[in-house]
């Protein structure tokens, strides 16, 4: 068994921690009056502090002992948190998110914001009486003040393990006046006692205005198996204080007036952290079980016996929730991505003197781990050219009749087997006069083109393309929005653009659920048998006999509405019978629609993604390949480079189109 690192479980433990700061920190910026949010990136501070010096992070420790001072200072001083305060606590955060991981890591950068820290912070004794006492009654209010009961005893293992007792009982200490007693009911006799365990509990009553979280978060990096109650006792310190001579009756009489007891281990122990490989690990394993599903349902669908036949219906049945099962414990909210853009946008807002509303919804939107872990790069991206590039500064906003603020929205929000992720500014929006200009520069476009301005706006995805007038920074170089693309089409997504003038601009991004197992519709051309993403089509039609316009261009009339549509046979150079029949599959990625000549539709299944080699990296017409149930390959059509092809059809004046059956 593999033994955990308790100094790898502080540093998860402690990038969470970092990051509810953060989020803390931000929030702090739009209500810098709010004490309930100043209490909470104190007590997130002191948690860093405590478990860094007790798992050997002495430089952690050292230095957020330094940082979580000044925000001591602004929650006793009662006085509104600066802006300026806020933006070098941001700074001293990734301060300590960068000595978590190197230690030794610009230790003067670390003093020179330290030292910051100190001189504009409120000072010891510098606020008003009122505003001092503001915290104090406000604490009173929320029935916090007052003595609380803390019982705990560490794990057996825990001397062996590296934790040292004394380092929580000084924390707890820290929070206010403690009166603190062992423990000793469950020591064993001399022969039977192990040095390296921990028999002692210890209860310890404090003196304090902290809220219960704050005694919690002690014990934050502790296991599941620690044994903690945190309980407050009614009488007033004040009272108990008054009757010395009747301590022994006080002690025992408030055990029957908690008030609220700690469920904190209960809630630990319902969740589990697995290493990311190991799920990995699971969905091939599963995605194998598939294809012997498969395999086996296909034996035995003609002429086995019954019984046989109930078994491998209900080994379906079975391989079937387990799949489920396994791809939702891969499925992570979308909000996790989400909230790392807030800090990104407001650093944007400073350094371009911006003033930016940042909107979010549809967090709780699901996707799986891998796609939202390769989906970050590609958003920082667009959002960075959303503020560089779209919002106006407010002189011009307010010039055009807008708010001075711009605001930029990202929205997540499910679509059948799919998520959409939409972000839209309202900005100036695209110039496709400026677009055109530098495509023709480029040779992107020859300079007789006839381009309809949706068109045009589709070319700022060309490698190398940049309508910047100069370097910055932020942008100018011709790199990224290319990249950007071609990171969400290995995704299997797709991505589109809409632009008004003077209005903004909406990017949409149409992403799958997962990349481990899918539903597809098998076809066959010529000899071969390919899987579409069933995610993708819309219907499947008849193919007229006629569907070729005199130019040779192929295109369909359904219900109306012009659909270009691609032969596969052509496209794949396909050998074997021709079907006198053949079926179109629609396919479809937002508004664009392509439809795919296939010969047979051979059904659906489920189909396990494969990669493909790097041998085949060229073959931009597949995504990936599955292996079906007589063990044969099926290639996966990728769907948005075929709706590209198609999209490349342009109807021609004056044809009459061919109506599908």
């Amino acid at each position: 068994m593999t033994r955990v690192d308790p100094a790898e479980t502080f540093r998860q433990e402690a990038q969470e921690l970092l990051e509810q700061l953060e989020t803390t920190l931000l929030d702090l910026e739009q209500a810098p009056a709010d004490r309930e949010l100043v209490d909470a990136a104190f007590r997130a501070l002191h948690t860093i502090k405590g478990s860094g010096a007790m798992f050997g992070f002495t430089a952690v420790a050292e230095f957020v002992h330094g940082f979580e001072t000044a925000f001591d200072r602004v929650r006793k001083s009662g006085q509104p948190i600066s802006a300026d305060l806020v933006t070098l606590a941001l700074q001293a955060r990734d301060h300590v998110d960068g000595l978590i991981n190197d230690p030794d890591a610009d230790t003067a950068g670390g003093a020179r914001i330290l030292t910051a820290l100190d001189a504009i912070a409120p000072q010891e004794g510098g606020a008003s009486d009122a505003s001092v006492a503001e915290p104090v009654s406000t604490a009173a209010a929320d029935g916090v003040a007052g003595r609380w009961r803390v019982r705990f005893k560490l794990p057996a293992d825990a001397l062996a393990m590296g934790t040292n007792p004394l380092l929580r009982l000084d924390e707890l200490a820290e929070i206010g006046p403690a009166t603190i007693s062992a423990l000793t009911d469950d020591i064993p006799l001399l022969d039977e006692l192990d040095p390296e365990c921990c028999y002692i509990g210890w209860e310890v009553v404090i003196e304090a205005t902290d809220p219960q979280a704050a005694i919690e978060d002690v014990f934050l990096f502790q296991g599941d198996d620690l044994d903690l109650e945190v309980s407050r006792i009614d009488e007033p310190a004040g009272e108990a204080a008054a009757v010395p001579g009747d301590a022994p009756e006080e002690k025992a009489a408030p055990r029957s007036e908690v008030v609220t007891a700690t469920s904190a281990p209960a809630a630990k122990a319902a969740l589990l952290r697995v290493p990311a490989e190991r799920l990995d690990a699971l969905m091939d394993q599963v995605g194998e079980l598939v294809i012997a599903q498969t395999r086996l349902s296909e034996l035995t669908a003609d002429g086995a016996p019954p019984a046989l036949q109930g078994i491998a219906e209900e080994l379906e049945r079975l391989i079937g929730g387990l799949r489920d099962t396994s791809m939702g414990i891969r499925m992570v909210p979308i909000g996790s991505l989400f909230g790392r853009f807030r800090r990104l946008v407001s650093d944007l807002s400073r350094s371009l003197g911006k003033e930016i509303e940042f909107v979010t919804s549809g967090e709780e939107t699901e996707l799986d781990k891998t796609v939202i872990e390769r989906l970050a790069d590609p958003l920082v991206h667009l959002i960075r050219n959303a503020v560089d590039h779209g919002l106006e500064n407010p002189d011009a906003r307010v010039a055009a009749g807008k708010p001075a603020a711009g605001t930029v929205r990202l929205a997540a929000i499910y679509s059948g087997a799919e998520v959409t992720v939409t972000l839209t500014d309202d900005g100036a929006g695209l110039n496709a006069a400026r677009i055109r200009q530098k495509a023709e520069e480029n040779g992107i476009i020859s300079p007789d083109a006839e381009m309809r301005d949706e068109e045009i706006y589709p070319l700022i995805f060309a490698p190398g393309f940049s309508t910047a007038a100069e370097v910055t920074e932020l942008s100018g170089r011709g790199v990224g929005m290319d990249v950007v693309k071609q990171t969400i089409e290995a995704l299997r997504g797709t991505i589109d653009l809409t632009s008004e003038p003077g209005r903004g601009t909406t990017i949409t991004l149409r992403l799958p659920l997962t990349l481990a197992i899918i539903d597809g519709m098998l076809v066959r051309v010529g000899d071969g048998r390919y899987s579409i993403p069933m995610a993708a089509v819309e219907e499947c039609v008849e193919l007229p006999a006629s569907a070729v316009d005199r130019r040779g261009r192929d295109f369909l009339n359904i219900r109306g509405q012009i659909v270009p549509f691609l032969r596969l046979r052509e496209l794949f150079r396909a050998e074997g019978e021709t079907s006198d029949f053949q079926k179109v599959v629609v396919v479809s990625a937002g508004d664009a629609r392509v439809g795919l000549a296939v010969d047979q539709i051979l059904g659906n299944h489920q189909v396990v993604i494969k990669q493909l080699s790097r041998l085949h990296s060229g073959l931009n017409s597949f995504s990936g390949a599955t292996i079906l149930g007589d063990g044969s390959v099926s290639l996966i059509l990728n769907v948005a480079q075929l709706i590209g092809m198609g999209a490349m059809k342009r109807t021609p004046a004056g044809i009459e189109e061919r109506e599908a059956a």
